[in-house]
């Protein structure tokens, strides 16, 4: 007679899932916040139910069907997390004072040691890091729920039609159409779910020392040679966001608050598997908590810089509030 399962076996074999999970969420809601919520309630759903667990799939299928079905649920009464680049065209005047909306669900960037691009394994860094990029993220707002969970399910986690069906309450062939629907929107708006992340080049690495050395010099003539011709520069809570190099840096010299060199500390970080850094800023000779920064790279130039200023994403990169600024130096 096979003894039932227990609630000691479900914690010991479903807590190593926790950081796929909270990837999986991350996807779907383009939030960490809301993340970190939803596998908190999948894990309780799970919990209640396990005694009920037949084993028909396996413990891991099992669990994610949960936490689609949460996200599902909680999609239905939340609108898209958009970023301001998916809200309209650019704005032409970058010293005009900025408008900020703290009413909009804005998309959230996530560390990389939470969503598991920052585990052992390089096969699942390499996933992990390819299906959390920020541009994919945003891509992926842009999607009705259902068919964001089915590209998802199929194109991410590989799932079969049959398995995503299962998971999303619907038939085999919805779900072949659902997919065909969501890759076609998805390709209009990012970069196809296959291209490769691939590690920094030596050439990047060193424009990335560039550049961090002409913010924190605050000099803005030679952060202009450091982008794209057609880089993006955004910054939510503020809706505008700004394109070509000397847009972003006439936006740099009139809005920022830095004055000199010194006045800003950028700190390497690791979010969305992109080169980024939390930045700081010099108040009262102590360096303050002031944003998120995420970069993407087209060759060896800038591309995309998204500058979060939600300063509770600190505490969810396990950042300190301040430096002092004699430790910096």
């Amino acid at each position: 007679m096979t003894e039932k399962p227990t609630n000691e076996d479900f914690l010991q074999q479903a807590d190593p899932m926790r950081r796929e999970l909270l990837a999986h969420c991350y996807r779907m809601m383009g939030s960490v916040h809301d993340a970190e919520d939803l596998v908190q309630e999948t894990y309780l759903r799970a919990w209640r139910a396990y005694e009920g667990f037949e084993g028909r799939s396996s413990l891991r299928t099992w669990l994610y069907r949960i936490a689609t079905s949460a996200c599902l649920t909680a999609l239905d009464s939340r609108g898209r997390r958009p970023l301001p680049t998916g809200l309209g065209a650019p704005s032409t005047e970058a010293s005009a004072p900025l408008v900020q909306d703290n009413e909009v669900p804005w998309l959230e960037p996530v560390p990389d040691t939470l969503a598991g691009a920052g585990a052992d394994d390089p096969a699942a860094i390499v996933t992990s890091r390819e299906s959390i990029r920020l541009a994919l993220i945003a891509a992926l707002q842009h999607l009705p729920p259902r068919q964001r969970a089915v590209l998802i399910l199929r194109d991410v986690l590989k799932w079969k039609a049959a398995e995503v069906a299962e998971a999303v309450g619907t038939s085999t062939a919805a779900v072949n159409s659902i997919l065909q629907r969501a890759r076609a929107q998805l390709n209009e708006v990012s970069p196809s779910l296959d291209d490769p992340v691939e590690p920094l080049t030596q050439e990047q690495r060193d424009q990335l020392d560039r550049y961090v050395a002409a913010f924190e010099n605050y000099d803005v003539d030679s952060l202009v040679h450091l982008f794209t011709k057609d880089a993006v520069w955004e910054m939510p809570p503020f809706v505008g966001w700004y394109q070509g190099p000397e847009t972003i840096a006439e936006l740099t010299r009139t809005q920022c608050p830095a004055e000199r060199a010194g006045d800003l500390k950028l700190v390497p970080i690791a979010a969305n598997g992109q080169p980024s850094f939390a930045v700081y800023f010099l108040d009262q000779g102590v360096y303050r908590k002031f944003a998120i920064m995420v970069l993407t790279f087209s060759g060896a130039a800038i591309s995309h810089v998204g500058m979060f200023f939600e300063l509770s994403l600190f505490k969810t990169f396990d950042l300190p509030e301040t430096l002092e600024a004699s430790a910096t130096k």
